[in-house]
């Protein structure tokens, strides 16, 4: 089934959409309602993106899962452990299907992040190793936070923090990208599609 490219905007409030609700049911009310309504939300903007463009991106996929699992563990058990550690469990999955994919020989970006770029196999490499460690360190970084600060500050750092600290990231990736590039036309592309880093 073809893809339809969502608009920007659209694309960034499915996105940001259900943090902002996280944010405000917590402000306004506690944790355990923000969980309720940041789980609807979630699902909101995977139907709504499914709707829009006849495609669920797999990272929000996988993360809308991970959210609707550890956010009725929360509920359930009225413990706020389980949606505090959700990031954690996220971005180590993330961490090692990247990493675990380069000991293979294999790049999962594209699969993961939904792109649309071609790279040789030692750009693939290298791009899947800076996310790979990346989302490692946001793992510790979760962990860090939730277990040392406030409720309401672990929010704001989610709700707040962690978007504008992966689009930075993302935007320092961009030398990388542009230097191992292909073009459509490369004999290389289709190998590049492929993820294969076991060249170059």
């Amino acid at each position: 089934m073809d893809k339809t490219q969502p608009h920007p905007l659209f694309k960034l409030a499915t996105e940001l959409g259900p943090l902002a609700v996280f944010f405000f049911a917590n402000a306004r009310y506690h944790l355990f309602v923000a969980t309720g309504a940041f789980m609807v939300a979630v699902v909101a903007a995977m139907i709504a993106s499914y709707v829009v463009t006849r495609h669920v991106p797999l990272m929000a996929l996988v993360t809308g899962v991970i959210v609707l699992v550890f956010g009725t563990l929360t509920l359930v058990l009225h413990d706020e452990t389980f949606i505090k550690v959700k990031p954690t469990i996220i971005y180590g999955l993330f961490a090692a299907i990247l990493g675990g994919g380069l000991l293979f020989g294999r790049s999962f970006i594209a699969l993961l992040f939904d792109q649309m770029f071609n790279l040789t196999p030692h750009g693939w490499r290298l791009l899947t190793l800076r996310w790979a460690l990346f989302f490692a360190g946001m793992a510790v970084l979760n962990e860090v936070i939730w277990r040392t600060q406030s409720t309401d500050f672990w929010v704001t750092f989610k709700a707040f923090g962690v978007i504008p600290i992966t689009m930075g990231f993302a935007v320092l990736q961009m030398p990388l990208i542009k230097r191992y590039h292909l073009d459509p036309v490369s004999l290389e592309t289709s190998e590049a599609d492929a993820g294969d880093v076991r060249k170059g």
